[in-house]
């Protein structure tokens, strides 16, 4: 056994269907080359495995990362507001040199 916390936010969950995704994805494959006699074989529905793994790559990245626990075993707080931003004023009252009034 690992003595690393396991990460249980969401886009590691998503990611940990990887694995599990293309076996299914080769399975129906492989079952599609079997029923259609060599029409649909791997070498003609092969992009299809690509999309699936594209789709959970993308899941993974847009997911929110609150809680996300590193390698490094630190916990990553959620997303806070950030500071406001700053107001500019103008130091220069009047027309800036080359301007016309």
């Amino acid at each position: 056994m690992s003595t690393y916390p396991h990460c249980t936010c969401t886009s590691c969950t998503i990611r940990g269907l990887m694995g599990p995704a293309i076996v299914t994805t080769l399975g129906i494959l492989f079952l599609l080359s079997e029923f259609r006699h060599g029409s649909a074989s791997i070498g003609h529905t092969f992009p299809i495995l690509f999309i699936v793994i594209g789709i959970i790559l993308l899941a993974s990245a847009v997911a929110p990362k609150d809680g996300h626990i590193g390698s490094d075993g630190v916990t990553t707080p959620p997303n806070a507001p950030g500071p406001p931003p700053p107001t500019y004023t103008n130091s220069y009252p009047g027309p800036y040199p080359g301007q016309r009034q």
